[in-house]
């Protein structure tokens, strides 16, 4: 076991819970210890959500070890269904809980309870909090819609002509990246399209919704960390055909357009289905002088591939490192990093993120909430892309990832960290201003801007390493523009390093931009 103060996610229990939440009419009772009900925290602080997770905790406590706590589970679970009678009740123990191994699942089964039970293994010392999310979803669909599934074999019938096509949307969560508003654009899209979506799920579906999914004509595996492996089970058990292009971007949008009319039979003129401004605003004067642009992407696995692509197809960056901490999904991500070049970084240690941030030197980071604390430290511009995220990342206002609207957030949401509301002539144009005065730094890394730096009693500025700049050097170091003045400072740092020279002068500075530009 490995301790750590920050981790990209949480215990497969976290998972279970977050389909729990996003769904109405079930329950789940979670066999735990008292700390274990922080889980609910996630939810109204994070996410800001107006009620508590439908989950009821027993909350044994040490004394309670000495006897058997197999009453105390089946007490709660009594009480569970007599108090909220939901239409199914899902079963699972918490990690803690796991170590005495009641098998509250089996309790359950045995209770003769008044409603359904789903009973959950959630291998909490193996796995974590994407794969305890798909492995209920994944349960609870196998586990109503088992005694629907025609004999082996049975050819799946044609879709009357009259009636039109349909599709589940299957996989957003609570606690999902911006999957509220992704629904809604997809929606829409679909809408466009002529095709009428018949259940999303888990959010906001009940078990009653979940048996009508075979109605639909097929499955878009909208959130694949979630739905891929219940997707994949009504594929081989129900013949629905599965549409796996994630419409996150431009381009991906344009290939969802087509999938689905492939999978569906159906004739549509792409660009006679929505546009997006972001292929226009890529190639406008404001944008073009961001061409090349070194981006370092790191998110789970679904997001980091959509995002590279974006990045490299659209936005005209060079991809220089391409990574994930999701295991599950580690095979696609090195597949796609392999397309640019590089080798995938798959980790969930932070700390070797932070490491190959800083070997890498890129000008933005595309990553989770964890790297936009990397990022910030190291002052260099970041934008968040995916789960882990904090409560910012949860707007009030419309904001999705996917579809033409979505490519137009993402548009938003990763160039403006770099221009910074400010054009490049403008910046040079009032350079002198007081308004503008380099020492103050970038307002937006706050403490941590250049601002920030400790100087001596003769005003050169030291940083950590206890390397000087002379005041002509930093007065020179100055004239560069600010999104690469923090590089130019980095690299000169290292370079003095490696020569052993205790204080940069001028000419310091222009034999490491020698050093570097050879």
């Amino acid at each position: 076991m490995e301790l750590t103060l920050w981790t990209y996610e949480g215990p497969p229990h976290v998972g279970a819970i977050r389909i729990a939440a996003s769904m109405r009419d079930v329950h789940l009772m979670l066999h735990s210890p008292q700390g274990d009900t922080y889980a609910d925290l996630l939810f109204t602080m994070i996410e800001r959500d107006g009620q508590r997770p439908p989950v009821t905790y027993t909350t044994f406590q040490a004394r309670d070890l000495g006897a058997s706590t197999a009453e105390m589970v089946i007490q709660s679970l009594r009480e569970s269904a007599e108090r909220f009678k939901p239409q199914v009740l899902m079963v699972a123990d918490s990690c803690t809980a796991e170590l005495i191994q009641d098998q509250p699942g089996a309790l359950a089964l045995g209770a003769d309870l008044p409603v359904p039970v789903i009973p959950l293994e959630m291998a909490a010392y193996t796995r974590k909090e994407n794969w305890g999310a798909s492995e209920t979803f994944y349960q609870l669909v196998r586990g109503l819609l088992s005694r629907q599934a025609p004999a082996p074999g049975t050819e799946r019938p044609k879709r009357d002509p009259a009636v039109r096509p349909s599709v589940n949307l299957l996989g957003p969560t609570k606690l999902g990246f911006r999957c509220r508003d992704d629904v809604v654009e997809i929606e829409r899209l679909l809408a466009s399209m002529g095709v009428d979506v018949n259940v999303v799920a888990p959010l906001g579906a009940s078990p009653w919704d979940l048996q009508s999914i075979p109605n639909a004509d097929a499955n878009v595996n909208l959130c694949p960390e979630v739905s891929d492996l219940t997707c994949s089970w009504l594929a081989r058990t129900f013949g629905m055909p599965t549409i796996q292009t994630m419409p996150m971007g431009w381009g991906a949008t344009r290939d969802f357009i087509a999938e689905v009319a492939q999978v569906l039979g159906l004739t549509i003129n792409i660009d006679s289905v929505g546009d997006s401004r972001l292929p226009w605003y890529s190639r406008s004067i404001d944008s073009t002088y961001l061409t090349g642009k070194r981006v370092f992407v790191f998110a789970d696995g679904s997001h980091a591939i959509a995002a590279a692509r974006i990045a490299r197809d659209e936005m005209g960056f060079e991809v220089v490192g391409l990574g994930t901490y999701s295991r599950e999904r580690a095979r696609d991500v090195r597949a796609a990093a392999k397309e640019y070049g590089l080798e995938a970084l798959i980790t969930d240690n932070y700390l070797e993120v932070e490491a190959r941030v800083q070997e890498l030197q890129p000008e933005m980071v595309l990553g989770t909430q964890m790297e936009r604390h990397i990022a910030k430290r190291l002052g260099i511009p970041c934008a968040v892309i995916s789960t882990p995220a904090h409560v910012q990342d949860y707007p009030a206002r419309y904001s999705p990832q996917m579809g033409f609207e979505g490519a137009n957030v993402l548009f938003d949401t990763w160039v403006h960290p770099l221009i910074m509301g400010l054009e490049e002539h403008l910046l040079h144009m009032f350079r002198d201003d007081f308004e503008f005065n380099d020492s103050v730094g970038p307002s937006h890394l706050g403490s941590e801007g250049e601002g920030a730096r400790s100087k001596s009693e003769t005003g050169e500025v030291i940083n950590e390493s206890n390397i000087v700049w002379a005041f002509e050097a930093e007065k020179e170091l100055r004239k560069i523009p600010f999104f690469v003045r923090g590089k130019a400072r980095r690299n000169t740092e290292r370079f003095a390093e490696e020569q052993g020279i205790s204080t940069i002068q001028v000419d310091t500075l222009y034999d490491a931009k020698a050093h570097f530009s050879s």
